[in-house]
């Protein structure tokens, strides 16, 4: 009897391990992250569009640029060689730079730009993102078509929070000038007007059939009956807000600047430059027998010229039928229905609609408590003409911009190296404001005195505190909605109105328990946000209006967070290829 008792006791063990191993196979395992190499050639690269030949600047001779794929947890390390007259450098738009702020790139913020026949390599880790953000020049106006995308996978063998895709396309949106952007950037601000608008939006880099001479230069996104498809949203546009549809289909939004949301349907999406979002297209259950347009175009709220134009790519179903060019051509074209140019009410309701998933998973750990409470204002201004009498400005003054009326005066010396080497003295001064110097009705009458101050201060943040930013449009040259970008950190919308912030009531209204969480948000025209935010990341972060013409006009400051006190909470060294000044 011995026998057998042993062979089933053998027999249970042998069936528990293999059940055991069965059902540690169901569980995802730990993924070795990895370091993924890429080569970025600065180079220029003649491109046609609307006609118009001219040379631009480029990563490897491709507009828009290559993509960029990692992992959540992948090492990045991208080695950037500049081979164009420019000074470079490039932003990893949306990536925290957890103590890798040498990596962050803005110019004269946290590197020297790179000079021409010189090399940088952007090193840094992706920690506890997932999702599409993108990579942009962070000098003047380069990043016009210095853009890419940066998509980020989940960790291997963990899901989407969501219904498996079929396919993922990214799209980005871009604006194209016929003339030289440099050129227009530095006419305007010798002039002090306001710049030339664009000749034309682009998605993935052409222009659609919309526009002259450009029905060749067509997206043409090609999709399945029946299928899902997951579009990686990004506006990569230098200074407009676009609206977004797709003629006869809606979307569901699932992610907002590579943070996953609460799902929901909408017809049309609004994104601000720098902002992206994950959206789920479900395509016709059976061959439409028909062709729809994929449109974007500006939501506008200031006072100035812009660029009153439509981009136009095409959504094309694959037919179970064989069709030659000519009959599908005849194929009926929907035109998708975009808001009015000025729909404000739209945007606001839309903005309220984006809240944090906030699952077990991918909690929204939104600061209950507040350390520091800061109230800054933004929005336009001038400064005095000085010697030339000519300027084209507000009665003949220049342009401006400002946080809380200080507009930013870029340092030729990087923040940060200033910073951490202990000589910032004559670089930067660490006296922000924490409110306004002069309170009045910010949306109300202007004042008489439009004229902002300059310099460049920072303000300073101790390590883990948390912070309460309340920013305030002002109507000192016409309302405007600012797109404000913040460096090196997420944060969470816990509010938004209109008129005035009032400290005593708006609080009451905050979302605490799962308001969304970005990296961009839109201050409304004529009205005000509230953000929350933990400041763990040391280093010195740069703030800023991410239209682009704005932020030439020095609406944009930076935050200096210092070390804590653990080895794991202090800035990293800087590397040894840092570009110098």
């Amino acid at each position: 009897m011995g026998a057998p008792l042993q062979f089933l006791v053998s027999t249970t063990g042998f069936m528990f391990l293999t059940s055991l191993i069965m059902a540690l196979s169901l569980f995802p395992q730990p993924a070795q992250a990895i370091t993924r190499h890429y080569e970025f050639n600065i180079k220029m690269q003649k491109v046609t569009r609307l006609c118009h030949t001219k040379s631009i600047v480029t990563v490897n001779g491709k507009f828009p640029g290559p993509r960029v794929v990692a992992r959540e947890g992948d090492r990045l390390v991208i080695k950037v060689k500049n081979n164009v007259s420019n000074n470079i450098t490039i932003h990893w738009h949306g990536i925290r730079q957890l103590r890798s702020g040498w990596a962050d790139g803005p110019a004269y913020v946290t590197q020297c730009p790179i000079q021409t026949g010189q090399s940088y390599v952007y090193n840094f880790t992706v920690v506890g993102q997932r999702g599409t953000l993108w990579w942009h020049a962070h000098i003047s106006w380069l990043r016009s078509t210095l853009y890419g995308p940066l998509i980020i996978l989940p960790k291997a063998n963990v899901p989407y929070p969501f219904q498996k895709p079929y396919k993922e396309v990214p799209i980005i949106f871009g604006e194209w000038f016929n003339a030289d952007t440099e050129a227009i950037i530095s006419q305007a601000l010798q002039t002090g007007g306001g710049p030339n608008v664009s000749d034309a939006y682009t998605i993935n880099g052409l222009p659609g059939p919309l526009y002259n001479c450009s029905a060749k230069d067509t997206f043409k996104l090609r999709v399945k009956p029946g299928k899902t498809y997951l579009l990686r949203l990004i506006n990569a546009a230098l200074n407009d807000e676009l609206f977004f549809s797709i003629a006869n289909h809606s979307l569901t939004v699932v992610d907002a600047d590579a943070v996953y949301v609460k799902p929901f349907e909408t017809d049309t999406i609004l994104l601000t430059p720098g902002q992206t979002s994950n959206v789920l297209l479900k395509t016709k259950p059976n061959y439409p027998g028909a062709t729809f347009l994929m449109t974007a175009r500006p939501y506008v709220t200031g006072q100035g010229t812009f660029d009153n134009s439509t981009v136009a790519a095409i959504l094309e179903y694959e037919s179970p039928f064989l069709h030659s060019v000519a009959s599908m051509k005849k194929l009926p074209l929907y035109r998708s229905i975009l808001p009015p140019l000025n729909d404000t009410s739209f945007v606001t309701k839309f903005a309220k609609k984006l809240r944090s998933l906030d699952s077990r998973e991918y909690p929204a750990n939104v600061p209950q408590k507040v350390d520091k409470q800061f109230l800054f204002t933004v929005g336009l201004g001038t400064s005095p003409c000085g010697q030339n009498n000519t300027c084209q400005g507000p009665n003949g003054s220049r342009f401006a911009a400002s946080v809380s009326n200080i507009s930013f005066v870029q340092s030729t010396t990087a923040l940060l190296q200033a910073h951490y080497t202990g000589q910032s003295s004559g670089v930067y001064s660490p006296d922000f404001p924490f409110s306004p110097k002069n309170w009045f009705n910010y949306t109300g009458n202007p004042p008489n005195n439009t004229i902002v101050a300059n310099g460049t201060k920072l303000m300073v943040l101790p390590y883990n505190s948390s912070v309460e930013l309340v920013m305030q449009d002002t109507s000192i040259l016409g309302a405007e909605s600012h797109p404000l970008h913040l460096h090196g950190f997420n944060f969470f919308v816990v509010g938004l109105g209109f008129g005035n912030y009032n400290p005593n009531t708006d609080p009451q209204k905050f979302n605490l328990v799962d308001p969304v969480e970005r990296n961009t948000v839109g201050v409304p025209s004529g009205g005000w946000v509230a953000i929350r935010f933990l400041a763990d990341n040391p280093g010195v972060w740069f703030m800023h209006c991410h239209l682009e013409v704005h932020t030439s006009w020095g609406l944009k400051m930076a935050w200096l967070v210092l070390d804590g006190n653990l080895p794991n909470q202090k800035l990293l060294p800087p590397p040894s290829d840092l570009p110098k000044c």
